[in-house]
């Protein structure tokens, strides 16, 4: 009777572990691509961004993250704000943070 129950079992033809290893490889290689393609690349524009903040100085033309274009007329580092002329007597303070990015003088 043990024989036939033996010969009915699965008898571990295959090798125990195998299904975890392919599926810790699987998840390797998804986690490889989420960083090549999104992770890396939004790190990569962050230094970008914080790089160019540090470097606005007077008389820089920027846009903020609103859309609102002006001139650099004052910068207070404790505080991490700028104030930007956007108008003949119309000066704005803004926090470093919401400085988009700087554009042509001429534009």
């Amino acid at each position: 009777m043990f024989e036939t129950a033996y010969a009915m079992s699965s008898g571990g033809g295959g090798t125990p572990g195998k299904g975890l290893e392919f599926t810790i490889l699987w998840l390797v290689l998804i986690f490889g691509i989420f960083y090549f393609l999104i992770i890396r690349p939004q790190q990569k524009r962050q230094k970008e961004q914080q790089k160019m903040i540090s470097q606005l100085q007077k008389g820089d033309r920027v846009v903020t993250n609103s859309g609102m274009f002006g001139t650099i007329v004052g910068i207070n580092e404790k505080e991490n704000v700028v104030v930007l002329k956007i108008g003949e007597d119309v000066k704005v303070e803004f926090l470093r943070s919401s400085i988009a990015g700087k554009v042509a003088k001429g534009s």
